[in-house]
């Protein structure tokens, strides 16, 4: 798919040498069609690691998409630069007034706040309101999919005893649109210290279980509509994404295992496997194509 990003983003270097269609902005003027419009929230401090991974997902499909980055007008963020932002962000007020097909919401480093206490809350719900109305289909990662849930239908999340970290084994619940193409069991990244629970997710009528693992929990959440789509783990990740964080633990002096199933013979100076790529995907292109595209209105 022809990804129309701004010029000068760092993430187009890498994604060129990867073979992603990454079009110009003067290009895609030019040409007579309708691109999908897709918003990311980025929640993450590295935020052009995070811009990076998404867009490699959302450069996978035939479909021509134009991305906006969204940030949190009422949060600093102390490791991506102020120029970054000003370049390539915008805040909620500046398009507030605008309709977008899709709209990803990242997850962030804040699992061990209570949802009340995370200094945006008040900003996030804003955006969580003003998405039911401007956003066709939106798809919540790891932390924006416990937030969501919480807002949305009152799902709150548990604190694991220990640290959920891994590339995990996960089958498939229910029948949807959303896992064409998944093999019988697949795996996908987890790093997380809480968790939504089976139990309570089943007492909402509006949402379904796409996904779980026996041993990571449960993994894909949407409502029946197809408007939310919920991911508690990170399938955008990249294959050393894990280990950097290990690596990172270990410098702070902090109590870490290593990541489960990742590591050839649990040994971290061994190049893992990246048995989750196809997968991701397959998701992502799954959503803009049943959830976006064929959902959203030609004119807005």
């Amino acid at each position: 798919m022809p990804i129309k990003i701004p010029d000068h983003l760092p993430a187009r270097e890498i994604l060129e040498k990867e073979n992603i269609f990454i079009m110009s902005e003067d290009r895609a003027f030019h040409q007579d069609i309708r691109p999908l419009r897709i918003i990311i929230l980025n929640l993450m401090p590295i935020k052009e690691t995070t811009e990076t991974q998404l867009l490699r997902q959302l450069g996978n499909t035939p479909l021509q998409v134009d991305v906006t980055l969204l940030r949190m007008k009422s949060h600093e963020s102390k490791n991506t630069s102020q120029e970054h932002l000003a370049n390539f962000y915008h805040t909620f007020d500046e398009i507030k007034h605008e309709n977008f097909d899709g709209m990803i919401v990242t997850g962030a480093p804040i699992e061990h706040l209570e949802f009340e206490e995370v200094g945006y809350w008040g900003e996030f719900t804003q955006i969580m309101d003003w998405k039911r109305v401007h956003v066709t289909s939106t798809l919540h990662i790891c932390w924006a999919a416990q937030s969501g849930l919480y807002y949305e239908f009152g799902i709150q999340k548990h604190p694991l005893s220990t640290k959920l970290f891994g590339v995990f084994p996960h089958s498939i619940r229910t029948n949807s649109k959303l896992v064409n193409g998944f093999d019988e069991e697949f795996y996908a990244p987890h790093s997380r210290h809480t968790e939504i629970r089976r139990a309570e997710i089943e007492q909402v009528p509006a949402l379904q279980i796409i996904a779980e693992s026996e041993e990571a929990g449960v993994y894909i959440v949407a409502t029946k509509d197809g408007r939310g789509i919920y991911v508690t783990g990170h399938s955008e990740y990249d294959l050393f994404t894990l280990r950097d964080e290990y690596e990172r633990d270990l410098q702070k002096g902090m109590q870490i295992e290593l990541p489960k199933y990742y590591f050839p013979n649990n040994d971290p100076g061994k190049k893992p496997l990246h048995n989750w790529r196809s997968h991701a995907f397959l998701l992502f292109s799954n959503w803009l194509n049943y959830y976006v595209y064929q959902e959203t209105p030609f004119n807005w």
